[in-house]
């Protein structure tokens, strides 16, 4: 029996070896197509993300990530007073704000 399994392995060594990196590359493609269609553009959306909240000032007017729209009353360094109606004003994480509503409307004014 032993000699049955050592000559089989001796046949194997004698076979031509394939390249250990060819049979990476299937995954080493899955990574790379990956990367670029899923974890670049991400990057790019929380880069725009931060550029937005950074770029927040008092009278903007914005929406939440929860839907709820409202007038910038006051910017702190992690959260953000909103008027959502006359006389009520919440406190919101920065990181809530999904859009900036009255920016188109001040790029259209300032193209004028």
């Amino acid at each position: 029996m032993f000699l049955f399994l050592f000559q089989q392995t001796c046949e194997q060594s004698g076979q031509q070896q394939s390249n250990p990196l060819m049979s990476f590359l299937p995954l080493i493609l899955i990574f790379v197509v990956f990367y670029f269609l899923l974890i670049l553009p991400q990057q790019k959306k929380q880069k725009q993300h931060r550029k937005l909240l950074e770029a927040l000032k008092k009278d903007d007017r914005v929406v939440t990530s929860s839907g709820i729209y409202g007038t910038i009353a006051n910017v702190k360094e992690r959260t953000v007073m909103l008027v959502i109606a006359d006389g009520v004003k919440i406190e919101i994480e920065k990181g809530h704000i999904v859009n900036v509503l009255n920016k188109a409307r001040d790029m259209s004014q300032e193209s004028k």
